[in-house]
């Protein structure tokens, strides 16, 4: 088992990005303890982790993103680090800071560095951008990534065919103190857009692509307990991460009857290619009307992107009826394009 330097974390999130920490802790023999809200009493995430912690009522601002309420249920709960999933909690410097103040590691870049760079917790949805892992030795398992944006939100990411230039601004976050995963917009200019910490849907793409596991680099960074060869190892290979999101209208409950992508990682039927799943909810948990409805991710590693995308597809386009609408046909056209080498619509 692998000594991360960190026996134990508090989970601060939920949805499939939740659960997929919670579940790459349990690998790595972590202790986790997930928070919830009144409405997700009895989520996925609160059932895979260790234990749970009530942290308030249904919205959002006063259970998930109340800062106080994290960090006291940290100190409760008797965790060594509190380790943010989303960028709107990954990158906020206020609950960075006083989490550092409780005594308490923080699975992230510091608080200062978040007030320079970060901050506003929003998730890069430019159709450009990369990813990597920040050390004291530079920028490692750099992964540059394509966004399909149709939809208004990055529901498709992959590595792009053609080579991508970083912004010399991004070559320069060591520099300016930020440490561990990071996940950047690049705009059309080719400048820097957004900056963001936290597990992006882009996070998968990083993990199929360079074989390694988000979670532990983060932790590892944390606790400072491996050196500037951090995720050196062979080429990376193509990749492909999707999300599966509910079409339900906003403030509309529902509830899971079929089956969603099942969480787990397989093989495809050629040499070469991995397809990891992870999903939010099982059969029969309710989607509550509060909160965005994201139902499961899909991410695949292969020889090339095209085939990336074909495995990808696969796994959602024998889906049937899950209970709740969701927007696997757009997603799955997407996937189409990117298979058949078109990724812009109406290519």
């Amino acid at each position: 088992m692998a000594d991360v330097g960190i026996e134990s974390v508090l989970v601060a999130g939920r949805g499939p990005a939740a659960c997929a920490v919670v579940a790459a802790c349990s690998r790595l023999d972590v202790k986790t303890v997930a928070v919830h809200s009144e409405a997700d009493r009895s989520a996925r995430h609160v059932r895979l982790a260790d234990d749970a912690i009530l942290l308030g009522p249904a919205p959002a601002a006063e259970s998930y993103l109340a800062v106080d309420r994290i960090v006291e249920a940290a100190k409760r709960s008797g965790v060594e680090a509190v380790l943010p999933v989303p960028p709107a909690l990954a990158g906020n410097a206020r609950l960075a800071g006083a989490v550092v103040a409780a005594g308490l590691t923080w699975v992230g870049p510091s608080a200062a560095v978040l007030e320079r760079l970060g901050g506003d917790g929003v998730e890069p949805a430019s159709e450009r951008g990369f990813l990597a892992l920040v050390t004291d030795g530079g920028l490692r398992c750099t992964t540059p990534v394509s966004r399909d944006r149709a939809a208004g939100i990055a529901r498709v990411s992959w590595t792009p065919d053609e080579p991508v230039e970083l912004p010399s601004a991004a070559k320069r976050l060591p520099e300016v103190g930020w440490r561990g995963l990071v996940t950047v917009g690049i705009d059309p200019d080719g400048e820097l857009a957004e900056v963001a910490a936290g597990f992006s849907l882009d996070m998968a793409v990083l993990e199929r692509a360079h074989g390694v596991d988000a979670v532990e680099l983060a932790l590892r960074s944390a606790a400072g307990s491996w050196g500037d060869d951090a995720g050196s190892g062979p080429a990376p290979r193509p990749a492909v991460t999707v999300q599966l999101r509910s079409t339900l209208p906003p403030g509309q409950d529902g509830r899971v009857t079929g089956r969603l992508p099942q969480s787990g990682r397989r093989t495809g039927d050629a040499p070469g290619i991995e397809v990891v799943s992870v999903s939010g909810y099982d059969r029969g948990d309710r989607l509550d009307g509060w909160y965005d409805a994201l139902l499961a991710t899909v991410s695949a590693g292969a020889p090339d992107t095209a085939t990336a995308a074909r495995a990808a597809s696969d796994v959602l386009s024998g889906l049937g009826e899950t209970g709740v609408p969701h927007d696997g046909r757009e997603v799955c056209a997407v996937l189409d394009r990117l298979a058949a080498g078109n990724p812009a619509p109406g290519a």
